[in-house]
């Protein structure tokens, strides 16, 4: 059973604090809870919609709606399917809609458009989504205990304590040292870059407490939540900044419930979403964002891991297909496939140390996560970590079924100058590895000038089939999906052989 359905099932004690007054769970309540239809709403990788719609609709068998709002896709499920939803690994955030407007009529004075925020908060419909909020609440909470506890004990069962001890401390000084960077692609990477976002600012009313104290406390008597509006906003013809809409909705909605704003500490984040004229109201399921897993050793130009599944699911891989990623970086793309694809054999190359050595330490770190998830011993993951030269690979041709990469962009990684040597070179080799007919190819690239010329000479091995644009790191980039044509490799040492001989 899974973890949320666990906590949908022994949901007898958990009290909501709606208008004053709180509601008891009964067993029959959450019969029905379970039963409940609602609206998610998740944003994904701007460009890969269609991709987590596809994918949704594979798992969970529900249709998806592609928003207007690029990067934000809609479906409908029961309660009960809410630990899929979680699972998903196309999706970065998700929120539960309370309701949609899809086409606001916005006044043209300002005051009068706030003084419709502070009315709207008190004519929605808050009890189901908060419902649903409440079960997830309860999930993270029993996912944070036991995960303590999984800890606690693996440092019991590992004989070498001390040296897992240092271990984590490490992963933990590389991961805080690249936290401010994950804050900001998270901004960049969201699906409307030009949006305005702003968060209602509270009084900081967290208690210094440690958590022991709070827990108790919660234990024997009820609490106030705390919450937090925040405001994102696209679109150039409203008369109001999105400070002002989080500032005089967070304040309708602190009336409505008599909460307390809390900008940081919060329990409840009310997200207030308007793109043109279409206006969502949802609370967030989802504290950070969803792509934050696997990678525990990051590099200058670490993929997002659902960027990393959006492209592993346009190659459509099958069973026993060998996948490569020649320039791995940290191992997003492998690491990703090895997690969800788990028949094919995945291998991971860089022609640098440094890269090849945090690929090796995030592929540690997922298998021990995996042991201890399980509580035994895992045989390992289908996946490897080589330094190699991409452009000498050391694999027999026609012998990889997949290659799916993500191509420097002479940006923070390598030059533009050097890009118009090294992209034809690994087309070439590429074409040599990749099996003919059956084989195909993603590659991702901001520079699609120096690309597109690389493939214009490479027509006869590879042929494009589909151009998807993403957005990465505030980066308009595409996504090259390609096909091994039947023509056998030739070296180009054997075409000039071939030429002389002809003359």
């Amino acid at each position: 059973m899974c973890d949320i359905e666990e906590a949908t099932n022994q949901l007898l004690d958990v009290n909501l604090h709606e208008n004053q007054s709180s509601v008891q769970v009964t067993e029959s309540d959450l019969r029905s809870e379970s039963e409940l239809l609602v609206t998610i709403g998740a944003t994904v990788p701007t460009g890969f919609e269609q991709t987590a719609a596809d994918e949704v609709r594979e798992k969970l068998g529900s249709s998806c709606k592609i928003s207007r709002d690029r990067g934000k896709i809609y479906f409908v499920i029961s309660v009960e399917s809410l630990a899929q939803v979680h699972c998903l690994r196309s999706v970065d955030n998700l929120f539960v809609v309370v309701q949609e407007f899809q086409d606001y009529q916005f006044k043209q004075i300002k005051e009068e458009v706030l003084k419709d925020f502070e009315d709207l908060a008190g004519k929605l419909p808050w009890s189901n989504p908060l419902k649903v909020w409440k079960i997830n609440a309860s999930f993270k909470k029993k996912k944070a205990k036991r995960k303590k506890i999984n800890q606690n004990l693996s440092k019991e069962k590992i004989n070498s304590g001390q040296e897992v001890k240092i271990n984590q401390r490490n992963v933990k000084k590389e991961f805080t040292s690249h936290a401010l960077d994950s804050h900001i692609l998270d901004y960049y990477e969201n699906p409307a870059i030009k949006e305005d976002v702003s968060t209602l600012v509270g009084d900081d009313l967290a208690s210094s407490k440690d958590e022991t104290d709070e827990s108790s406390k919660e234990e024997t008597e009820p609490q106030v939540l705390k919450f937090r509006v925040t405001c994102n906003r696209a679109g150039e013809k409203h008369c109001f900044t999105s400070n002002e809409a989080a500032r005089d909705f967070g304040g309708a909605v602190q009336d409505y419930f008599k909460w307390k704003a809390d900008m940081t500490n919060f329990d409840v984040e009310v997200l207030l979403n308007i793109h043109d004229n279409e206006v969502i109201v949802g609370i967030a399921l989802t504290e950070e964002s969803l792509h934050r897993r696997n990678i525990t050793h990051f590099g200058p130009t670490t993929l997002r891991s659902t960027l990393a599944y959006g492209m592993l699911r346009l190659c459509d891989p099958l069973p026993y297909d060998i996948i490569v990623d020649p320039m791995c970086g940290t191992g997003a793309i492998p690491i990703e496939g090895a997690t969800e694809w788990t028949d094919c054999f995945h291998i991971a190359g860089d022609n640098n140390p440094l890269a090849v050595n945090r690929a090796a330490n995030n592929i540690a770190s997922l298998l021990t996560k995996s042991q201890i998830k399980e509580g035994k011993p895992s045989w390992g993951l289908p996946i490897d970590a080589v330094q190699w030269d991409i452009c000498n690979l050391p694999l027999r041709t026609g012998s990889v079924d997949i290659i799916v990469t993500d191509l420097p962009f002479g940006k923070r990684m390598g030059s533009k100058k050097r890009n118009w040597n090294l992209y034809p070179a690994c087309l070439r080799e590429m074409s040599r590895v990749c099996t003919p007919t059956t084989g195909r190819a993603v590659l991702l690239t901001q520079d699609t000038k120096c690309f597109t010329k690389a493939l214009s000479g490479m027509r006869h091995v590879w042929r494009k089939v589909d151009t998807v644009w993403v957005n990465v790191g505030g980066l308009r980039a595409a996504v090259y999906v390609l096909i091994r044509t039947p023509q056998a490799f030739v070296h180009p040492s054997e075409q000039d052989g071939e030429k002389g001989t002809l003359w």
